[in-house]
C-alpha cells in the first residue's frame, strides 16, 4: 500500500460544500425546451441528439461540482510515515556561561575575552557542531542551551535550516552569569519524555566545565539516563595548561577539582559516557568526528509528510468541463441555424 493513500479527503474551507446543491440547476428543463406540438410520433427518435444534450447536461453538472470543489480546498491530511535509517536522536547541550567567550590558545599564550574572535571557545563548537549536523542528515536533533538555567533552542527536528539557526543564535549574545549544569542535564534528559525508543539516544555535551551538581540532582540524572537509555558524549573545551581529567595528580586548581568530580560523576552513570578532552580547534573537530563515526546505528523514526492540496486538479477538471460545454454550446447553435 502506498503510504497515505488509505487517509481521507478533508477540507480547509468546507463552508463551500454548501453550494453543492446548485450542481442540481442543470438537469431542470427550461421554459424554452418545454414546446407543445400537436404529434411527433411519426418522426424517428433522434438518439445522437438526445446523447448530445445529456452530455452537455453532465458536463455542467461536472462544472459545478468540480468548482465547489475546489472553493472548499480538498487535499489529504498531514501524515506520518515510519522510517529506518542510520542515526540518533541527539539532544546538544551547550554552555553558554561567561567562560565560553575565552579564546582556545596554544599553550603559553594568555587567553582574551574576543566576541568576534575566531578562536573563541563558543565560536570553535559552533563551527563544528554546524559541520556534524550537516553530515547528519538522518539523525534527530534537539539543541539546549544553559548558564544559571537551560532553555530550549529547538525542539526535536529533522530539519537542518532549524538545526543550523539554533546554532547560530548559540553565537549571538555574550555569555550568560552561572553554570547549572545539573539542571541543563535534567533538562535535556526530559528532552525524551513520552517519545517512543527507536534506537540510539545520546546527550553531546559541550562545556569547559567549572560546574557543580548536588548529590540529589546526580541521582536523578542517574535514574533519567537509565530510564531512557541516553549516552552522553562530552566534548570537554580544557582550559589553557590544565592537566587531563584523568590525571594521577590530584587537581590543584578550583575550577579544575570541579571539572574532575563532574568526570568521576559521569564515569559511574548507568549508561555509555564517553569525554572528549579539547584544547585547540581541531581537537574539537576530531572529537566531533568521532562521534559522528560511533553515533552511526540503526534508527527508527517518523517522517512528518506535509499536506498535499488537490485544489489544483478540481480546477482543472472544471476547466475541461466548461470547455466541453462551449463546444456543446457552438454545436447546438450551429444546429438551430440549419
Amino acid at each position: 500500500m502506498i503510504d497515505g493513500l488509505n487517509l481521507p479527503l478533508d477540507f480547509a474551507a468546507p463552508w463551500a460544500l454548501l453550494l453543492l446543491p446548485l450542481a442540481w440547476l442543470p438537469m431542470l428543463r427550461r421554459r424554452r425546451e418545454e414546446l407543445t406540438f400537436s404529434s411527433l410520433s411519426w418522426l424517428p427518435q433522434d438518439r445522437l441528439g438526445i446523447w448530445i444534450e445529456r452530455a452537455g447536461r453532465a458536463a455542467a453538472v461536472i462544472a459545478i461540482i468540480a468548482t465547489v470543489l475546489a472553493l472548499a480546498r480538498p487535499g489529504r491530511p498531514e501524515w506520518e510515515v515510519d522510517r529506518i535509517g542510520r542515526g540518533a536522536e541527539i539532544v546538544v547541550l551547550f554552555d553558554s556561561s561567561l567562560s565560553m567567550d575565552n579564546e582556545m590558545v596554544a599553550r603559553g599564550a594568555h587567553p582574551k575575552r574576543r566576541r568576534d574572535s575566531p578562536l573563541r571557545k563558543r565560536n570553535i563548537a559552533r563551527r563544528a557542531l554546524s559541520a556534524f549536523v550537516e553530515r547528519r542528515p538522518a539523525d534527530r536533533f534537539s539543541l539546549l542551551m544553559f548558564g544559571a538555567a537551560p532553555f530550549r533552542v529547538t525542539p526535536f527536528s529533522q530539519s537542518p535550516e532549524v538545526i543550523q539557526a539554533g546554532i547560530t543564535a548559540a553565537g549571538i549574545s555574550n555569555g550568560l552569569p552561572g553554570t547549572d549544569l545539573g539542571r541543563g542535564l535534567m533538562a535535556a534528559i526530559e528532552q525524551f519524555n513520552g517519545r517512543a525508543y527507536t534506537g540510539s539516544r545520546v546527550i553531546l555535551l559541550v562545556s569547559d566545565g567549572a560546574a557543580e551538581i548536588d548529590e540529589i540532582t546526580r541521582q536523578n540524572i542517574r535514574n533519567g539516563m537509565r530510564q531512557h537509555r541516553i549516552a552522553l558524549n562530552w566534548i570537554y573545551l580544557r582550559s589553557v595548561n590544565w592537566p587531563r581529567l584523568d590525571s594521577e595528580k590530584e587537581p590543584e586548581a578550583v575550577g579544575l577539582i570541579t571539572d574532575v568530580a563532574m568526570h568521576r560523576f559521569f564515569k559511574t552513570l548507568p549508561t555509555t559516557y564517553k569525554v572528549y578532552e579539547a584544547e585547540s580547534p581541531d581537537a574539537v573537530s576530531k572529537a566531533v568526528a568521532d562521534i559522528e563515526r560511533a553515533q552511526n546505528l540503526p534508527l527508527e523514526y517518523k517522517e512528518r509528510i506535509p499536506r498535499r492540496d488537490f485544489t489544483p486538479y478540481f480546477y482543472f477538471a472544471a476547466i475541461l468541463a466548461c470547455l466541453l460545454l462551449l463546444v456543446h454550446r457552438a454545436t447546438t447553435v450551429r444546429s438551430f441555424a440549419r
